[in-house]
């Protein structure tokens, strides 16, 4: 599909005098291109750079459909490697290399996954990721029943903020995020929804001024408005995040279980936000509880993160730690040891005074003041990160916009 650009008779050309590669078909546009994918009878398609309507959604459909795009980019565009990149492409060439196309046609052809799953990851591979080695990603999970990931992701992100290194914070959690509303930001549009459509466009969502707000020193996205616009956001959004070269935070939903209605949908599964952050990012942090209940729901969950995992260090949190419960840490790291590869185990203490303090004034827990609370999560970002052991930024104001009014330092 060249949407009549002028190199599309030079590649028929070549392709028709290549044995092995048949042209089966000339499409006129994205819509009937995925049409006739859909059919199944071809491998490749090769499509134009500034064809309308090539999106993310696009490939990813095309993926699903058994065949591998290869994208020929127009000169005179010095961005075209990078929006392809994010895009999800793989095999992309400029005008001049068209000549070499049946090369690039067999390579994308032999490279070919079996049709896709819905919300199955692709990775891109036209331009090597940005991240440098000293940036990582660490995706804060639990199960059900609240054991506090959102908390532990403020936590994390708020002392290395402290810290100098400006993170990103990604409110992920399909079925209802709270970071906006922890940190008192106006949620008059969502975050992970415009970076939805940063990504579907091909752009970058962690440089889009409507996807980031800055609060208290680091980044935030902020959720989805309502639980039920989930199906607008898909897998894409979580790897445009955890390769945009930052230290990410990512806090995700409780549910790992696949959708299997999405077998039959085109639409990835409403837990693929989830699955995506634990499998693509370089550190999970598995946040439970110390009672009976938590811990018992944290060993099974334990179970089945490893299963989602790429063999990435799991940190274990025990959050709302109280010596009244009668249980030992000792005892808890022994109970979880047997479920799952576990790096490290920390314990962040019930500290309520701390963390309604925090909540009410929308701050983060060392904006709130110093508290047991507070200096839990030091130690748990020293193991994370490091690198990052002794840096201390100077401490900035903090200025938030309200309503009809002007910002007023915090």
């Amino acid at each position: 599909m060249a949407a009549g650009a002028a190199w599309e008779p030079a590649a028929l050309a070549v392709l028709d005098t290549t044995g092995g590669v048949v042209v089966l078909r000339r499409c006129m546009d994205v819509t009937d291109l995925l049409a006739h994918a859909a059919a199944g009878d071809a491998q490749v398609a090769i499509m134009a750079g500034e064809a309308p309507g090539l999106d993310h959604d696009a490939i990813a459909r095309l993926r699903r459909d058994g065949v591998e795009p290869v994208v020929v980019m127009t000169d005179g565009h010095p961005d075209a490697p990078e929006r392809v990149r994010r895009l999800g492409v793989r095999h992309a060439i400029a005008v001049g290399q068209v000549p070499t196309l049946p090369g690039v046609v067999r390579a994308a052809a032999s490279e070919l996954d079996p049709p896709a799953g819905v919300g199955q990851r692709q990775a891109p591979e036209v331009v090597p990721p940005s991240a440098t080695a000293s940036s990582l990603s660490v995706a804060v999970w639990g199960p059900s029943g609240a054991p506090g990931r959102t908390t532990v992701a403020l936590g994390i992100t708020g002392e290395l903020a402290a810290r100098g290194r400006r993170p990103l914070l990604v409110d992920a959690d399909p079925w209802g995020g709270a970071v906006a509303q922890r940190l008192a930001v106006l949620d008059e549009v969502s975050g992970l929804l415009a970076a939805s459509r940063a990504v579907a466009r091909g752009d970058d969502p962690s440089a889009d001024s409507t996807v980031v707000r800055r609060v208290s020193g680091f980044d935030v996205v902020s959720g989805l408005p309502r639980a039920d616009r989930w199906a607008e956001v898909g897998p894409e959004v979580v790897d445009a995040f955890l390769g945009s070269g930052r230290d990410v935070v990512l806090d995700t939903g409780f549910s790992l279980e696949d959708d299997q209605a999405s077998d039959f949908s085109a639409r990835p599964g409403r837990n693929a936000l989830t699955q995506a952050a634990v499998s693509g990012a370089d550190l999970v942090v598995a946040v439970g509880t110390p009672d009976p209940v938590g811990l018992a729901r944290l060993a099974r969950a334990l179970d089945d993160l490893r299963e989602r995992t790429n063999g990435q260090p799991v940190h274990v949190v025990l959050n709302r730690w109280r010596a009244r419960l009668g249980i030992e840490e000792a005892e808890a790291r022994r109970l979880l040891e047997g479920f799952g590869d576990v790096t490290a185990f920390h314990v962040v203490p019930d500290d309520a005074l701390a963390a309604d303090r925090a909540l009410v004034t929308g701050r983060t827990y060392l904006e709130a003041g110093p508290s047991p609370l507070s200096r839990a999560f030091v130690p748990l970002v020293d193991a994370l990160y490091p690198q990052s052991r002794g840096e201390v930024a100077a401490p900035a104001r903090r200025v938030r916009l309200r309503r009809g009014g002007a910002g007023r330092p915090r």
